[in-house]
């Protein structure tokens, strides 16, 4: 049996994104300029770190450092 995948940081904040009750709020909420929001919602643009971190933290979700197998 394989083991679990998890999701990635962006598959994440995509979900969070695409269920958001809209763009325009997470903006006023992040200081994240909804143009910047829309295209990494379309997958045309990635986010830059220190936004990524305001919208994880926006939306709740956080990041755990794990040890690598073999070490």
């Amino acid at each position: 049996m394989a083991a679990k995948q998890d999701k990635t940081m962006t598959e994440l904040l995509r979900a969070a994104l695409a269920e958001a009750e809209s763009l325009r709020g997470v903006e006023r909420a992040t200081g994240v300029k909804n143009p910047s929001l829309v295209r990494f919602l379309h997958g045309d643009q990635s986010l830059r770190l220190d936004k990524a971190d305001v919208l994880a933290a926006h939306f709740g979700i956080e990041s755990r450092r794990t040890r690598r197998q073999g070490r």
